[in-house]
């Protein structure tokens, strides 16, 4: 199993596919890593030799990827909140930030429905 960047690659895929488990690195980043480190797209990771790993880290390595892309997106969003933007506010709450409606779905950013109780009838 090859290990690039601190993620284990499965072995079994092709190296175009493989090379997507590592945060940050999409198809299109994944197909421009190998031809840049000169290793063919429909390779398994399993016929990779040492020397083609090798390549392909220093060409990952390029990137901003891993935890140095995921404390940049955290930093950003803090930078938001602490302007006082509509999107850092609607962050701050946990609501949806792109306009989306919310009378009734968004149930990803609200969390689980909170029942709210009807008021008693006073009965006579």
């Amino acid at each position: 199993m090859a290990r690039i960047s601190g993620v284990d690659i499965p072995k079994q895929k092709r190296g175009e596919i493989a090379l997507t488990y590592i945060f940050g690195v999409g198809k299109s980043r994944a197909q421009q890593v190998l031809e840049k480190a000169g290793v063919d797209a429909n390779k398994k990771v399993s016929d990779w030799n040492d020397d083609e790993i090798g390549r392909i880290r220093e060409a990952v390595s390029a990137h901003t990827i891993e935890g140095e892309l995921r404390s940049e997106i955290q930093m950003s969003i803090k930078r938001l909140m602490d302007i006082g933007s509509f999107r850092g506010i609607r962050h701050r709450i946990g609501l949806p930030l792109r306009g989306q409606r919310t009378k009734n779905n968004s149930r990803t950013r609200k969390g689980k429905r909170k029942t709210v109780a009807n008021k008693k009838k006073v009965t006579k």
